[in-house]
């Protein structure tokens, strides 16, 4: 078959042939019809990610859309290594092999998908989201924080906070369902304030961090506290991207002086049927009443050249 082949992890994958895939005990063979360029699928490439195996060569792509042996129209994922999702057939974990609504096209579900579920299920199975709480969003200008303020709203949040560096983007998050923005093109002083008074003000009740680094750590010293008589309400800060950073300094105090509890959303850190249920919600909601969502399509053979090719404000899927 044809597919997207990682030989080095220092360089983007080729277009070239690869063994099919035989299907295993609990796997279905799957003809894939798109596949989308997440930033995990990157990753996994290059061998940066904490799931990457150092197997090489390999077929990159963590999930896709396509067809059963009878036809059905599916979402799948979590393929065997090496067999990944950029190529003509892939394998199907039969666990997470969902019917794909009717209302929702191909490439949309390829693309949106991934991007979706880093909030979605950083909401709904890691913080116990409830409706009416608040949120803040770390890194709301990208894809994924863009679909993050969405299905925050979608979910019932009480007041949605976007943080961000583009200044055009974040005003723009105000139409999608944002009440306030923050811009992270601040120095360290006024950044913490700004934070420390959407805390002590309005409150903060969700955290979703797709930054880490310096945003991270400005964010949680502005939920610091002294004194010894002020009692912190609880706050979920759930890490999901290090797009800034791969570490923080976090202070001891400011552990012991708050609400703060830190959490993982990610792979590993959700059940496998928590992962499958989230999915299938999403995709239900997003059939109903779609997302503002931009995804861009491109024939697989192109995959090289394309590989590394900025995509700001849509999400890049490869078609075979």
């Amino acid at each position: 078959m044809h597919a997207a082949v990682v030989h080095r992890f220092d360089a983007p994958p080729r277009y070239a042939t690869f063994a099919d895939p035989e299907p295993q005990a609990g796997e279905l063979p799957v003809t894939v019809t798109a596949a989308g360029l997440h930033p995990i699928v990157k990753a996994l490439a290059n061998g940066t990610h904490y799931g990457s195996t150092g197997e090489l060569p390999l077929v990159p792509g963590v999930d896709g859309v396509g067809r059963l042996e009878d036809g059905s129209r599916v979402f799948f994922g979590i393929a065997r290594s090496p067999f990944g999702t950029f190529a003509e057939h892939a394998l199907a974990a039969n666990w997470m092999c969902i019917p794909l609504p009717d209302g929702l096209d191909e490439a949309t579900a390829a693309g949106i998908a991934n991007p979706a579920m880093s909030s979605w299920m950083a909401l709904t199975a890691r913080a116990k989201f409830v409706a009416g709480e608040n949120v803040l969003i770390l890194g709301a200008t990208g894809v994924a924080g863009r679909l993050a303020v969405q299905i925050a709203k979608r979910l019932g949040a009480g007041r949605v906070v976007a943080a961000g560096r583009n200044p055009q983007a974040l005003e723009a998050l105000k139409d999608l369902g944002a009440d306030a923005v923050i811009s992270l093109e601040q120095d360290h002083d006024p950044l913490v304030a700004a934070f420390r008074s959407e805390y002590a003000e309005a409150g903060v009740n969700v955290v979703l961090d797709y930054l880490w680094g310096h945003p991270a750590e400005s964010l949680l010293a502005a939920i610091a506290q002294k004194g010894l008589r002020k009692a912190s309400s609880r706050l979920r800060f759930i890490q999901i991207g290090e797009s800034a950073g791969r570490t923080v300094s976090l202070p001891a105090a400011t552990l012991r002086s708050s609400g703060l509890e830190l959490l993982g959303s990610g792979f590993g850190s959700a059940s496998l049927d928590q992962i499958r249920t989230a999915v299938a919600a999403f995709f239900q909601t997003a059939a109903g009443q779609p997302f503002q969502f931009h995804v861009k399509t491109a024939p697989l053979s192109e995959v090289e050249a394309l590989w590394n090719a900025p995509e700001p404000g849509s999400r890049l899927v490869f078609q075979p």
